[in-house]
């Protein structure tokens, strides 16, 4: 199966009231694992990758090992560019045939991001490419965390509708009392906020920094109109200490084996994301 424009997952999602969790993926090998998964679940989701996948691997490339795996498996996914730092960075992972495409410049001044935004979509919608915006801005919860930068700012739920309309995008990260990162301590979502945010815009709405979030809170949110949840840090987390644990043995493994082993590690991980967004059986 080839990839969806994530529109079509969206879309699904708000409809039924459910979301899909959009999964960082740092290797072919994690990938293959989470498309098992998927298919066992029969459960929509969406393949991430940013500038740190592309440290690895040229968009291109990526999206090239990422469509041959999609190759074998047919749930339904999308490949999406998570927080696009350029313009000529959006524009590389269009040619390389992602599905969605996500340019952030929620740091930026409103017009600048307002005009960043509409140029992305006059790219990506003549080819059927879902946009994601971002608008107040998701900081981070941690100093460790690479993504994002900064403290978070608020979305005021005027600017919001403003920004949708002059835009043109398909999907809208928010910021509510997120962050990105492995949470020091349990977030404060402004729930008033969202309702306020989900009442003027008519696009699905993307929760970033879904980690650590509370069950009943994530629940919450996915009612008030979150299509789309980022799940990155659990599985940094669940792989982390599977590579800390084969490395600390006495006997190393055969490195193929640890690896194995390791990758295994982020199956429970994907399987909650997977129950609590709602998505199970909606392929």
């Amino acid at each position: 199966m080839k990839f969806v424009p994530m529109a079509e997952l969206l879309r699904d999602a708000s409809l039924r009231g459910y979301a899909v969790p959009a999964f960082c993926i740092w290797s072919m090998e994690e990938l293959a694992v989470v498309l098992r998964v998927a298919a066992e679940l029969r459960a929509p989701f969406i393949v991430m990758a940013s500038r740190f996948e592309f440290m690895l691997m040229s968009p291109a490339m990526y999206a090239d090992c990422a469509q041959s795996l999609m190759r074998h498996f047919t749930v339904p996914a999308a490949l999406h560019l998570d927080h696009g730092e350029s313009l000529e960075q959006v524009k590389a992972c269009l040619d390389a045939g992602f599905t969605s495409v996500m340019l952030d410049y929620s740091a930026r001044p409103f017009e600048e991001n307002v005009a960043g935004l509409r140029q992305v979509c006059a790219w990506a919608h003549p080819l059927g490419v879902t946009v994601e915006g971002e608008l107040g801005h998701v900081g981070k919860a941690d100093t460790v965390t690479a993504e994002s930068e900064g403290d978070s700012t608020l979305t005021l739920p005027e600017e919001a509708a403003r920004y949708v309309a002059a835009t043109g995008v398909d999907a809208l990260a928010v910021s509510i009392g997120n962050a990105h990162g492995q949470y020091t301590r349990l977030p404060q979502f402004d729930f008033d906020r969202l309702a306020a945010i989900r009442a003027a815009v008519n696009v699905p709405l993307v929760l970033h920094g879904g980690s650590g979030t509370p069950d009943a809170d994530l629940k919450r949110a996915i009612a008030l109109g979150m299509a789309k949840i980022n799940v990155a840090t659990d599985l940094t987390v669940a792989m982390r200490r599977g590579l800390q644990s084969e490395l600390a043995l006495a006997q190393p493994r055969w490195l193929p084996h640890s690896l194995n082993l390791a990758v295994a590690g982020v199956i429970p991980v994907v399987e909650r994301w997977f129950q609590l967004t709602g998505a199970v059986g909606r392929a």
